[in-house]
């Protein structure tokens, strides 16, 4: 992806912001693009390649299994999902964007809803065997991030798996530019919401240049509850331990 392509997104995300509406730049990123997804930073028209490793690593097929994709974008992963058996849900804040998808996939057997984060339907609550989040709370202003990992691990069913993709930092790195890389310490809001840490990976991945990247999985014991513990500790400086 170009530089270009990052700083149109910037432009968005940072007006947006500051007129109080942090989700309203992604709709009009899409509408902007006008059916072109090289205007789209993150649209590779291919699935995620961090998913299809651990997928190829871990073995899964979804046959009897229903999915969740967090932010889906133009639907790759969400497709990924379906050819690997999933019953697989998609969905994006941004209307453009899902109907994109369906543009795309015209005869996919991917759901493909507009749905917010944040408002997201009850009936989701605990009902999905596997949830993929892959780049959203990257580009979610940091405040927003507790909430936002809270609604992930709802839809997590009983003994069923989250995978988080997302850059990541040390907590006395800056944040830079939007995409915001997270924390291990951000990462383990997860835990106190309740799902139980996996595995945990920190690597530099294949793009040019490399991009550090958190990979990680987590399984949900029990059902879920909001009453999880989302307290605001404080960010470790360099050097200290987790």
């Amino acid at each position: 992806m170009s530089e270009s392509q990052r700083a149109k997104a910037r432009e968005l995300a940072t007006k947006h912001i500051a007129d109080g509406d942090p989700f309203g730049w992604f709709e009009a990123l899409y509408a902007e693009a006008g059916g072109d997804p090289a205007i789209i930073s993150w649209a590779d028209l291919s699935p995620n390649p961090s998913l299809l490793t651990w997928l190829e690593r871990q073995g899964i097929g979804g046959i009897g299994l229903t999915a969740l994709v967090i932010g889906c974008g133009l639907g790759d992963d969400a497709e990924e999902l379906a050819r690997r058996g999933f019953e697989t849900t998609a969905f994006d804040i941004s209307p453009t964007a899902i109907a994109w998808c369906r543009r795309r996939y015209p005869h996919s057997p991917v759901s493909y809803l507009v749905a917010d984060l944040f408002r997201a339907l009850a009936e989701w609550i605990g009902r999905f065997d596997f949830v993929l989040e892959p780049y959203t709370l990257q580009v979610l202003p940091p405040d927003l991030r507790r909430q936002a990992i809270r609604h992930m691990a709802s839809f997590v069913a009983p003994n069923g798996t989250l995978l988080v993709i997302s850059r990541g930092r040390e907590p006395c790195e800056p944040e830079g530019r939007m995409p915001w890389p997270l924390t291990r310490q951000e990462m383990a809001i997860f835990r106190d919401v309740g799902l139980e840490e996996t595995r945990f990976e920190d690597y530099m991945d294949a793009e040019a240049p490399p991009v550090r990247r958190f990979r990680a999985t987590y399984r949900r014991i029990g059902r879920f509850s909001m009453s999880g513990d989302t307290r605001n500790d404080p960010i470790p400086s360099c050097g200290d331990p987790w």
